[in-house]
């Protein structure tokens, strides 16, 4: 089994150029309709195969400008992540957060293209063990070691006042 991502774009057209600008994605096949909307475009990313599919708001086939956003982030993992991140802000990608060292071990950075899309740019720097992980993590929340514990089901309350879910 594996995973192919199916986003929706006003412009289906507009967005294949835009991605193999940004991206360096190739268009693979496509299924046109009459009235000049875009049925879906299949694109290759790399080794991963993404289609894209003009919006259709009769069908309830909305995309992220249509309904106020997105909730999914597509990362696209790189051998070169500062190249990628400045060719997609070259094409028009909007930042969402720096590209930077992050404590998991990539290069990593956030942005947002044209149709509404978040996009991880990230690139494997080095191998962090589970308890830098854990323990970097429970730093930028402001919690300790002693106060994390992926035992906890959702909704318990943990062993300190100052954190309740």
């Amino acid at each position: 089994m594996k995973v192919e991502a199916h986003i929706v774009v006003r412009d289906a057209g507009e967005a294949t150029h835009w991605y193999a600008r940004a991206f360096g994605a190739q268009e693979i096949s496509r299924i046109p309709l009459p009235d000049g909307r875009l049925l879906t475009v299949v694109m290759r990313f790399g080794e991963s195969e993404i289609h894209i599919a003009s919006e259709f708001p009769e069908l309830g086939i909305l995309s992220p400008s249509w309904i106020g956003g997105t909730a999914t982030v597509l990362q696209l993992s790189t051998n070169d992540a500062d190249t990628l991140w400045s060719r997609a802000l070259a094409a028009g990608a909007t930042p969402r957060g720096e590209l930077k060292d992050a404590f998991w071990g990539e290069r990593h950075g956030q942005l947002s293209d044209p149709f509404g899309h978040r996009w991880n740019i990230g690139q494997r720097i080095r191998d962090v063990p589970q308890d830098e992980l854990v323990g970097a993590a429970a730093k930028l929340f402001g919690l300790t070691t002693q106060e994390t514990n992926p035992g906890l089901a959702h909704g318990e309350t943990r062993s300190t006042s100052s954190t309740t879910r």
